[in-house]
C-alpha cells in the first residue's frame, strides 16, 4: 500500500488497524514485529508517522522529485507541458549553424573578390608587358632644329654616262650670271674626283661617278652651277643619275674609295635631272640619332625651269643643275624610347605581390571553412548522441 495514501487519510488507518490487526500484533514483512495498539496509541503514533511521512519523505524516497521531472505529462501551473530541454536544443546549435553559415557565405564572397582582383592584376601584368615590348621597338621620335653658318661640304656623285661636263662654278646669293657661251667648255672652279666602282645591285658592272665637293656657306647662300653637253643619245629621254651622301671629307680621306662608294650607293638615295632644263636642287641635312648606328641623310626639293635654246646648229643636248642649301638649319632627330623598364618593373612587383596576398588569403579561407565544417559536423554528431 502507498504510505502516501496512509498518511494522509488517518481515519482510514485507524479503521484498519482496529478491525484487521489482531490481538497480539502482527508482523510486516522485512519490518519486524509490532505490538497490539490500542486507540490512543494508534493515535499518536500516527501523528509521529504523519510527521515523518511530511518531512522526511524525500530522504526515504529520493527518486520522487526526479520523476516528477522526467515525466513529458506533468504540467506547469500555467498549463505549459515541459520538454526535456527542447528550447535550449532547438535554439543553441541553429544559432551557431546560422553564424557559421554566414561566415562561410562572407568568406566565399571575399574569395570571389579577390578572384575578380587577381584577374585584373594577371591582365594588369600582361598589359603592361605588352604596352613595354610595343615601346621597346617603336622609339618616339623627338624632332630638333639646330641653326648654323656653315655646313660640312656634302659629297655629291654624278653619273654622267655620255655626257660631258662643260663647267662647274661656285656662286653667292643664288645669282647666276647668264651663258656667254652655252654648249661650249668653260674654266671652273669646283674641286672634283674621278671614282671607278663595281655597283652593288648590278651584276659585275664597273660604274663611273664624278664626285665634286658641295656648297657650305648657307648664309651668303653659296650656290653650285654645273652644264654638261650630251652628243649623239641613243635613248628616247635622257637623264643624268646623281647622289647626295654626307662629307665629301669622308671620300677624300678613305684609303678605299671603291669600296666607300659602294656603301653610300647602299645607303642612298639616287635622283635625276633632265636635259633641256635647269633643275634646281635644294638640299636639307636630316641627322638621325638613338638607333644602333646614327644616320645621317639627304632630304631635297627640285624646281626645272625650261631653257630657251637660241643656237642655230644644235648638235647636243645640255644639261644644267644648280645644288643649293634650303636653310641653314640641320634637323635633328632622336629616337627615345619612352618606356621605363624601372616602372615596368615596380608595376610587375606590385602585381606579384597582390597575386601572392591574394592566393594566401584564399588558402587561409579554404583552411577556416574546412575547419568550421569539421566542428560543425562534431557539434551535431554530439548532440545526436546526448539526444539519443
Amino acid at each position: 500500500m502507498n504510505p502516501l495514501y496512509a498518511s494522509s487519510d488517518n481515519r482510514l488507518g485507524r479503521v484498519m488497524a482496529r478491525d484487521s490487526l489482531p490481538t497480539g500484533g502482527y508482523e510486516i514483512p522485512g519490518m519486524g514485529a509490532y505490538p497490539r495498539l490500542g486507540f490512543g496509541m494508534i493515535r499518536n503514533d500516527d501523528s509521529q508517522s504523519y510527521e515523518e511521512l511530511n518531512g522526511d519523505g524525500s530522504d526515504k524516497h529520493p527518486d520522487f522529485h526526479q520523476s516528477i521531472f522526467d515525466d513529458p505529462d506533468v504540467e506547469e501551473p500555467n498549463g505549459r507541458s515541459v520538454a526535456p530541454d527542447e528550447d535550449l536544443l532547438e535554439s543553441g546549435p541553429s544559432l551557431r549553424f546560422s553564424k557559421a553559415c554566414l561566415k562561410s557565405v562572407f568568406t566565399v564572397f571575399l574569395i570571389f573578390v579577390y578572384l575578380l582582383l587577381t584577374t585584373v592584376a594577371v591582365f594588369l601584368a600582361y598589359q603592361t608587358i605588352t604596352d613595354f615590348l610595343e615601346k621597346l621597338n617603336h622609339p618616339v621620335m623627338s624632332v630638333i632644329y639646330k641653326e648654323v653658318d656653315f655646313f660640312p661640304p656634302p659629297g655629291i656623285a654624278l653619273y654622267p654616262g655620255k655626257a660631258q661636263l662643260l663647267s662647274c662654278k661656285h656662286y653667292n646669293h643664288n645669282y647666276i650670271p647668264p651663258l656667254v657661251a652655252p654648249g661650249t667648255p668653260e674654266v671652273g672652279d669646283c674641286t672634283m674626283e674621278q671614282v671607278s666602282y663595281v655597283g652593288p645591285f648590278t651584276n659585275q658592272t664597273q660604274k663611273q661617278a664624278l664626285v665634286v665637293q658641295g656648297p657650305s656657306d648657307v648664309r651668303n647662300k653659296e650656290v653650285i652651277f654645273m652644264q654638261f653637253s650630251l652628243t649623239d643619245a641613243d635613248e628616247d629621254f635622257s637623264a643624268i643619275t646623281y647622289m647626295l651622301f654626307a662629307k665629301f671629307g669622308d671620300l677624300a680621306l678613305s684609303p678605299d674609295k671603291p669600296a666607300f662608294m659602294m656603301d653610300c650607293e647602299k645607303n642612298y638615295s639616287m635622283w635625276t635631272f633632265s636635259g633641256g632644263f635647269r633643275t634646281w636642287v635644294k638640299m636639307s641635312l636630316v641627322m638621325t640619332s638613338g638607333k644602333k648606328d646614327d644616320t645621317v641623310e639627304f632630304r631635297q626639293e627640285s624646281g626645272v625651269v625650261k631653257y630657251n635654246d637660241r643656237r642655230t646648229n644644235i648638235t647636243d643636248e645640255l644639261f644644267f643643275v644648280v645644288f643649293e642649301w634650303r636653310d641653314p638649319f640641320i634637323q635633328e632627330i632622336k629616337l627615345i624610347v619612352t618606356a621605363n623598364p624601372w616602372n615596368s618593373v615596380a608595376i610587375l612587383c606590385g602585381v606579384f605581390m597582390a597575386l601572392f596576398k591574394a592566393a594566401n588569403f584564399a588558402k587561409l579561407s579554404v583552411s577556416w571553412m574546412i575547419r568550421m565544417r569539421k566542428r560543425h559536423l562534431r557539434n551535431r554528431a554530439r548532440e545526436l548522441n546526448s539526444v539519443t
